[in-house]
């Protein structure tokens, strides 16, 4: 017997969606097609977050309730229409061609394939090997409360403000803040991982009780939120603004404004409260790329760290 379907249209394409019904979240009673309806009511938002960016997608083919699966490779069967980017992995001298979004039709599509998260690379199929998105990834520890990834995230504002540089904060979808920034592709993974862990250094220093950049978890204290520097290496990567999370709620990284982070809690955002924030507030994010910032005075600080006797960043691998 054929598995039921429905036919979602999307711009001009047309994405057939099957088993529609099938629950992905137990807790909520959300279906594979309210997936897709949720996606398409932050279509801008989720495009803007992965335009041309290489993807990987998070896939949970019976839901949450059964295994997830981790893809770098377009799954099989994609229509022609759906755009990848092609990347060589050196550790297996293998390549992958991974899904890369020009077009909303293309998310619906990765969802009717199973996906539920998007976690897109920070450069672009124009120059992988360039980032032009730093990220700040706030990660707090097992024992260090939301109240203080708030504090942090203030922090964080701050040292951004004094450096010039135009920050976009959102939840991470579990329980930590994201804030991305805007840079030139003028560097490789490389420089940026180094600015990017200066950074974090600084925001140490002023916030030592709550903050830590030891690289292993066994080493840190499990009360303090570890900034997490290496999440800008290559290959690595992070659920987009307005992905949902494969967690039992439903709940998706949210884009926030500033004056927001001190207020807001991540279980406020979900795939059931995320479309109607959308449709009063836009994408929080749509402006990013007109706020680049030269990270050349970040490189200057890992300079000072390293002639001081700090250890440059740890390798991810």
């Amino acid at each position: 017997m054929a598995s039921p379907f429905t036919e979602v249209e999307v711009d001009d394409r047309v994405v057939k969606v099957t088993n529609p019904d099938r629950v992905y979240f137990p807790e909520t009673g959300a279906t594979k097609l309210d997936l897709v309806e949720y996606y398409l009511s932050v279509g801008p938002g989720i495009v803007n977050a992965l335009w041309e960016r290489p993807c990987m997608l998070h896939r949970f083919p019976k839901g949450l309730d059964g295994p997830k699966v981790h893809q770098k490779r377009l799954p099989q069967g994609a229509p022609d229409w759906v755009e990848t980017v092609r990347l060589h992995f050196p550790r297996w001298n293998r390549t992958a061609d991974e899904l890369c979004v020009t077009e909303p039709a293309a998310v619906v599509w990765a969802v009717q394939m199973s996906t539920v998260e998007f976690h897109p690379w920070n450069s672009r199929r124009g120059h992988t090997e360039e980032p032009d998105e730093w990220r700040i990834d706030l990660d707090p520890g097992p024992e260090c409360p939301w109240s203080t990834v708030q504090r942090v995230g203030g922090v964080v504002h701050e040292v951004l403000d004094e450096l010039g540089a135009t920050g976009y904060p959102k939840t991470s979808g579990g329980a930590g803040l994201h804030v991305y920034v805007r840079i030139p592709p003028d560097h490789g993974f490389k420089d940026v991982r180094r600015a990017a862990l200066a950074f974090a250094r600084e925001v140490e220093r002023r916030a030592p009780e709550d903050v830590t950049t030891t690289w292993w978890r066994k080493d840190r204290d499990p009360a303090q939120l570890f900034v997490d520097y290496n999440q800008n290496a290559r290959d690595h990567t992070i659920a987009a603004a307005y992905s949902v999370r494969g967690v039992p709620d439903g709940r998706v990284s949210a884009p926030l404004r500033w004056e927001e982070v001190a207020q807001v809690e991540p279980r406020d955002f979900t795939m059931d409260t995320m479309p109607g924030r959308f449709a009063e507030l836009g994408d929080l994010m749509a402006d990013i790329d007109d706020h680049p910032f030269d990270i050349a005075p970040l490189l200057e600080w890992a300079d000072r760290d390293e002639a001081a006797g700090a250890e440059p960043p740890a390798d991810p691998e």
